[in-house]
């Protein structure tokens, strides 16, 4: 017997956003998952998105009623200390869940830590060398756990630095606040949340309970590379370029340039057949401006036809 596919995501963010967008664009789909925001859990329901506020003062208040019927979970709660507030308090409804299919856990590539700029695969030690990493391992070994002890049907995916429409060099420089910080050997390994999707589709056609991957693209580059390429692309004059030594930045930002190391995506693609639609940031990029023109001139369309 097939059960009618449900998806309830432990943080109804921005991947999971894109992702449920694949999923109704796909068809025989339902949409839940939680937020912290009264505000975006109200928006998505307008959307018929069945959401719900979470959070570890704010457990789901009838856990069997709204995970009844769900056959896929993806979490990419933020964890803590403790790791992940959605294992704390809810892995037990998880496990009972008798129509689950799929479980994904959205972690980091910060697992790997610090390498000196040497290439990194599924197979290596987690060593993170921040607070970040290390809250993502002990997240990471908690569902593992469960998959090994009580036959979750978990993946795991170490995602590097995240960016979209929205969300990239572009909208840093628009904003005012885009710097070209020069760390000489260091490299960064990103992905469009497009291509986060298709990892997420493909697996979800595929599922291989206890697998781990990478998701990431082709083409580790150092950040100020990015961002004179987005200013390329914008017709704007490159910010000049701050050697690290002299930078003024925020620990959170420091952080992330204490770790290096270039991530390999050979699985995602060996395993899962997946073939990105932004294999550098370069073509990421241009397609986060095509999204944008396309929606700015739907808008002036679609007021044009209301007036």
């Amino acid at each position: 017997m097939t059960h009618p596919k449900k998806l309830f995501c432990f943080g109804y963010g921005y991947s999971c956003d894109y992702l449920g967008h694949a999923l109704e664009e796909a068809g025989g789909w339902s949409l839940a998952g939680t937020t912290r925001s009264a505000d975006k859990k109200d928006k998505l329901n307008e959307r018929g998105i069945d959401a719900h506020i979470f959070d570890y003062q704010h457990p789901l208040v009838d856990p069997r009623f709204i995970l009844d019927g769900v056959t896929h979970v993806v979490i990419s709660t933020p964890p803590d200390d403790a790791g992940d507030p959605s294992f704390s308090i809810h892995a037990q409804d998880i496990l009972k869940i008798p129509t689950v299919e799929w479980v994904g856990y959205l972690s980091t590539t910060g697992v790997y830590g610090n390498r000196d700029g040497d290439w990194v695969d599924e197979t290596t030690e987690l060593i993170p060398t921040s607070q970040r990493g290390s809250r993502r391992k002990k997240a990471e070994g908690q569902w593992m756990s469960l998959c090994k002890s009580e036959g979750l049907p978990l993946h795991i995916f170490r995602l590097a630095g995240i960016y979209g429409p929205g969300r990239s060099a572009l909208d840093s420089i628009r904003a005012g606040v885009a710097r070209r910080i020069e760390k000489p050997g260091h490299s960064f390994s990103r992905i469009h949340v497009e291509d986060i999707v298709r990892v997420l589709m493909a697996s979800i056609a595929n599922p291989d309970p206890g697998g781990v991957y990478n998701v990431c693209d082709d083409l580790p580059a150092p950040s100020h590379e990015v961002i004179a390429h987005a200013c390329d692309l914008m017709g704007r004059p490159p910010p000049p370029l701050i050697p690290f030594t002299q930078a003024d930045l925020a620990p959170i930002t420091r952080s992330f340039y204490a770790d290096n190391k270039r991530v390999r995506n050979d699985k995602i693609k060996n395993e899962l057949g997946v073939e990105l639609k932004y294999q550098t940031y370069k073509e990421g990029l241009k397609g986060c401006l095509d999204a944008e023109d396309y929606a700015a001139k739907t808008l002036f369309s679609g007021m044009n036809q209301a007036k």
